[in-house]
């Protein structure tokens, strides 16, 4: 995922394919607080204009044990963000001899994402437990603005999604809850956004710690009419296919 910014996950694909445009995660992340941590979710699919640069990308970054953040938009700024407040929160640890908190890693963020709002195209979602507020999410979009949420969206996948959480999401649900839901969003999501797809991956932050979890895209429910996945075209020519026509 490697490259120059200069691309949004919303904004309009290049036509002519060309395989040099910059690298962007047209996107779906997600974050959501639950009684007593919160579950963080994203799909996989790194897009280059119309090619599909990586179809299993990792979009949920770790910055402490407690903190992950959700990247959307340019691969490249993303990352170099991500990497920074990593560095920073690594020498505040050292210095307090205590982890930071969620609210200090979402600032930091914050900070550099409004400091260099000209140069960056990347919206980031900030999720994580500490021992004061307990599970937290932060949404930091494109221009440096932060607003703690109990769940937020992003990526050119949410547009499918408000109407969906304004009616699915509640307070006071359970982790297995909040997972589920995430789940199903984000295959909603693939469903209905062509710069989302490949696989679904969770992370839970809570007390106890973090869970990673994978879900492939061949296990994420079907919506509409969507045709079933195949892992390859070799799938689908040795299925049962009619014989061709002799000459």
């Amino acid at each position: 995922m490697e490259s120059s910014h200069r691309s949004l996950a919303s904004s309009p694909l290049s036509m002519d394919g060309d395989l040099n445009a910059p690298h962007s995660m047209g996107t779906t992340i997600i974050g959501v607080t639950y009684d007593g941590g919160v579950v963080l979710g994203a799909d996989s699919r790194t897009s280059t204009g119309m090619y599909v640069a990586n179809r299993a990308s990792d979009k949920i970054t770790q910055l402490t044990d407690n903190v992950y953040v959700c990247r959307s938009g340019s691969a490249a700024d993303s990352q170099v963000v991500s990497d920074y407040v990593r560095y920073f929160l690594h020498q505040h640890t050292i210095q307090l001899g205590k982890p930071a908190t969620v609210k200090v890693a979402a600032n930091l963020v914050r900070l550099l994402s409004y400091q260099n709002k000209n140069m960056l195209q990347t919206g980031i979602i900030v999720g994580g437990w500490d021992k004061y507020e307990g599970g937290q999410i932060y949404s930091i979009p494109l221009g440096g603005t932060i607003l703690r949420q109990p769940f937020t969206i992003g990526g050119s996948g949410s547009s499918y999604l408000y109407g969906f959480f304004d009616q699915a999401w509640k307070e006071g649900m359970s982790k297995e809850e909040a997972e589920k839901l995430v789940v199903k969003a984000v295959s909603l999501a693939i469903a209905r956004d062509g710069a989302s797809g490949g696989v679904v991956r969770t992370v839970i932050i809570n007390e106890d710690g973090v869970t990673r979890n994978f879900y492939p895209g061949d296990s994420l429910p079907l919506w509409h009419e969507e045709v079933e996945s195949h892992n390859s075209l070799l799938d689908i020519l040795s299925s049962d296919s009619p014989v061709p026509m002799s000459t």
